[in-house]
């Protein structure tokens, strides 16, 4: 089965006629649809809403971003001060995105979404500046074929689409399961590879109870339609931890099955985790001088993904307690203080002089 083509003829198709089938329902907040045109929310295929993780002034990177309403979405959370970048593989879809920009641009007062055609587990290439490329050096030959070969090598060395570190935040909304099995491990390591460190993936997607039979896995038309390509829930967490994640955790997780096919359970879940920023660990960014950090609980003991132990009631030392005021783990931490000075101002004996006066003290 060509799983590319199968996604690409379904999604040409559903960008003009919306499908059903493509759709698992999913609650926006309503401000941020007003300016979007309703062609784009009609064809809309998601199963979350990753845009709710978004913060002003971010550097976002949507990707399979269809017909670009998470990238309207987030483009007004993000304001003028921020940038919401697009990718997807589907001209028709492209097209879609790109002819509504204007008139989201328009009603928001400012642009700040570019679109960009590519392959989400190959953010290297900039397919539009390919096809611009074989219209000026058609392949004919292997002549040819190898200065194409040439000119993809020195576009992922010196101008890739999108660079190494340059994102805050990737989102991406129902689209990690179409792409084919085989490039899903280069698809996470892409994610880690254009985040900066300290950024996160926020991945709304369908997982499912157990793993899909071969039979169902070659069927077109299940793989297009977000089902045979799904991750078992477990492996999905597991896929973003051998890709060098942290801090991994699931932030929704639909109740109910979307669909159950063969006796299988499809469910959207959302998937925040965060690139490790090492550096700030060992320059001791984020930690508060003159502050312990104790493990709250309710466990007793607690392993972070890069392998450090926390212990209920233990103060956090060195390392650990670095590692313990980084943003995603703070809130697990009871925090208080250790200096001295600043405990004497909280809490101080009276004196004779501040109570007393006279024969009578207080």
């Amino acid at each position: 089965m060509n799983v590319e083509a199968a996604v690409r003829e379904r999604y040409a198709q559903a960008a003009h006629e919306r499908e059903a089938e493509l759709c698992c329902p999913v609650d926006y907040d309503a401000k941020y649809l007003k300016v979007i045109p309703q062609e784009v929310i009609d064809r809309d295929y998601g199963c979350g809403d990753p845009s709710k993780y978004v913060r002003p002034g971010e550097t976002v990177l949507d990707l399979g971003s269809g017909g670009g309403k998470i990238c309207f979405i987030a483009s007004q959370v993000v304001g003028e001060e921020g940038h919401v970048i697009g990718v997807d593989m589907n001209d028709d879809m492209l097209a879609l995105a790109r002819e509504s920009q204007p008139k989201v641009a328009e009603a928001i007062g400012y642009d700040n979404v570019t679109f960009r055609k590519g392959k989400i587990q190959d953010l290297a290439i900039d397919r539009d500046e390919v096809q611009q490329y074989l219209k000026q050096h058609p392949v004919t030959d292997d002549a040819g074929l190898r200065a194409l070969e040439a000119y993809l090598a020195e576009q992922r060395r010196e101008s890739p689409m999108i660079d190494d570190e340059t994102i805050d935040v990737v989102v991406s909304n129902c689209v990690l399961n179409l792409v084919d099995a085989d490039e899903k491990e280069l698809l996470f390591d892409e994610i880690f590879r254009v985040l900066r460190p300290g950024g996160r993936a926020v991945i709304s997607d369908i997982v499912c109870d157990e793993d899909v039979p071969e039979a169902m896995q070659a069927d077109p038309e299940l793989w297009s339609g977000c089902i045979s390509g799904a991750y078992k829930l477990s492996a999905f967490l597991e896929a973003f931890e051998n890709a060098g994640f942290e801090d991994i955790q699931i932030a929704v997780l639909q109740t109910e099955p979307w669909r159950v096919v063969e006796g299988i359970a499809f469910r959207s879940m959302t998937v925040i985790a965060t690139r490790p920023d090492e550096d700030a660990i060992q320059s001791g960014a984020g930690s508060a001088s003159g502050y312990q950090r104790v493990y709250r609980g309710p466990f007793k003991y607690v392993c972070d993904d890069a392998g450090r132990m926390y212990t209920r009631g233990e103060v956090c030392t060195d390392e650990l307690a670095e590692a313990a005021s980084r943003e995603t783990i703070a809130d697990h931490f009871a925090v208080y203080s250790s200096d001295e000075d600043a405990q004497r101002k909280s809490f101080s004996l009276p004196t004779a002089t501040d109570c007393c006066s006279g024969d009578s003290c207080c």
